[in-house]
């Protein structure tokens, strides 16, 4: 019986073998569908549908964005781990997936390390230490010295409790010694609302939300917290220059649900390269301060690892709950 069956293991690991490079080709077979964890019209969204097109185009089959919103983007990684592992289901997120580990430990229900498979990083976009015109500060440093000056009377802004814009300005007060009061608000455009009319001070922002107030000399931008310079802010120094090791990447990245078959993931990363080489979405996405990254998924995998970490520190440091 130990002889049969080894027999029979032999036989399904050569079929698995023989057929896998099959079900490589023929996906996809039918729709695929795009889980976003967020409302139409956001970043994530927008390049959803562009690169949804550019697969469309490229594989001859559609791909559909599907919003499903809430607990900051459990509900759609939930769906995600719970489909099939066939490659017709794909979570498309942000950063936030480096977060809600930690602040939703308690009512989270599956593991970003053991229940999804990474695809690729899509794109990455800066958050800009932006300041109120009447702050009187031309540099990072002149921030710093100023927000020790006042002691704890400079208000500093966030997004939603617990994003990244959030997180990176009490990561500023933890890594440079201040104790600015950090104010969060319903989203990214209503933080910048709060910098213009000037009830806050200074906020890490979204590119996107704080380029025209840059523009219109509502606000004043003094460097970007991505790793290298951003090319929709080129002048700008990045904060990691000035504090080594100060990053924060408001990035975006795929996953498939775990075990996904290797062939379909290697076909979806090859086609995310070609679709980000598109001539439409070269031309997007400077326009909207994304730079393209494109990565293996063993590279997403392990930005995934070194997020988590960064801010379950921050998070712990802060005694920040959200659950």
């Amino acid at each position: 019986m130990r002889k049969h069956a080894c027999a029979l293991a032999a036989v399904a690991a050569i079929w698995i073998a023989d057929t896998t490079p099959a079900i490589a080709q023929q996906w996809p077979d039918k729709t695929v569908r795009i889980l976003v964890p967020f409302p139409p019209g956001g970043g994530t969204d927008i390049q959803a549908r562009l690169l949804s097109v550019a697969f469309q185009k490229s594989m001859g089959q559609n791909f559909i964005v599907d919003n499903r919103t809430g607990a900051g983007g459990l509900i759609a990684g939930q769906l995600a781990v719970d489909s099939p592992p066939d490659g017709n289901t794909i979570l498309f997120t942000s950063g936030t997936i480096s977060i809600v580990p930690t602040l939703f430990a308690k009512s989270m229900k599956f593991n970003v390390h053991s229940d999804l498979a990474p695809i690729s990083w899509i794109s990455s976009t800066p958050l800009v230490l932006s300041l109120h015109p009447s702050v009187p500060a031309k540099s990072v440093k002149e921030l710093v010295a100023l927000a020790k000056r006042t002691s704890g009377n400079m208000n500093a802004g966030g997004n939603t409790a617990g994003s990244t814009a959030h997180l990176t300005a009490e990561m500023f007060n933890q890594v440079v010694g201040i104790n600015s009061l950090v104010l969060t608000y319903r989203g990214g455009g209503p933080a910048v609302i709060a910098l213009i009319s000037g009830e806050i001070d200074y906020i890490f922002a979204t590119a996107p939300s704080i380029m025209p107030h840059l523009k219109s000399g509502k606000a004043r931008a003094l460097a970007v917290t991505t790793p290298k310079r951003s090319s929709a802010l080129p002048d700008l120094p990045t904060m990691n220059s000035i504090y080594p090791g100060f990053e924060s990447d408001n990035w975006y990245a795929m996953f498939f649900p775990k075990g996904t078959p290797k062939p379909i993931v290697d076909k979806m990363n090859g086609e995310i390269r070609k679709a980000l080489d598109t001539p439409e979405i070269k031309s997007f996405m400077p326009k909207e301060a994304l730079d393209p990254v494109a990565s293996s998924p063993e590279e997403l995998s392990a930005l995934l690892k070194r997020e988590i970490e960064k801010y379950a520190k921050v998070i712990r440091l802060a005694n920040i709950r959200v659950d």
